[in-house]
């Protein structure tokens, strides 16, 4: 399967994701054989198997493609890497941006590979904590480095759209492990990216 391009959707799973969004269209009480409506079920079908390709992805396998032998001991740091996901208890989107770092201990991986490691669980129905946290267990497993740390900013349409309705609400959650528990080196991190934090 393609990174950025589902090339061939399963047909089975095509039909019932069809039906079910056919019946969601009609239980609202609209009609699905009206003309704007007509291919909706097919779109959304092909849509959802986009958004959650994230589960026939693996964060390890993409990072250990690209792992390096490399004997530098600084911080690397990429960020304002953009997220799209599904919130998993409203099936509405949160977008945002997340800002990771880690100090190689003997391993380093190519920059992409860690804004490929952030779809692969943003493209998952999710919830934005426990993303946080699989993000940086996918690194500091695979990678073994000196430390991780995590930062994720996003905004939630089931917040903006409904319930509450706070369109400028803002979440921030962070998950750090080995040097970044130290305050030197998260205050570091946090101070590196504090620019790109609303």
């Amino acid at each position: 399967m393609s990174y950025k391009k589902i090339e061939e959707y399963n047909p089975q799973v095509m039909e019932q994701l069809k039906g079910s969004y056919r019946g969601i269209i009609e239980a609202i009480g609209e009609d699905p054989a009206r003309d704007g409506l007509l291919k909706t079920p097919e779109r959304m079908a092909k849509a959802m198997q986009f958004l959650t390709q994230g589960y026939k992805l693996d964060a390890r396998e993409i990072l250990n493609s690209a792992k390096f032998e490399e004997s530098y001991s600084e911080m690397v740091l990429v960020k304002n890497i953009e997220l799209y996901s599904m919130c998993e208890h409203h099936l509405l989107p949160f977008f945002g941006k997340a800002h990771i770092a880690y100090i190689p201990n003997g391993h380093i991986t190519g920059l992409s590979k860690l804004a490929r490691v952030v779809d692969v669980f943003a493209r998952r129905l999710q919830v934005q904590e426990r993303m946080t946290h699989e993000i940086l267990d996918a690194i500091q497993d695979t990678l073994q480095p000196l430390g991780v740390g995590v930062v994720i900013e996003a905004q939630h349409l089931c917040m903006m759209m409904r319930g509450v309705q706070k369109q400028n609400s803002a979440t921030t959650t962070s998950a750090f492990s080995g040097q970044f528990l130290k305050n030197e080196t998260r205050s570091e991190f946090l101070r590196l990216i504090a620019a790109d934090l609303s």
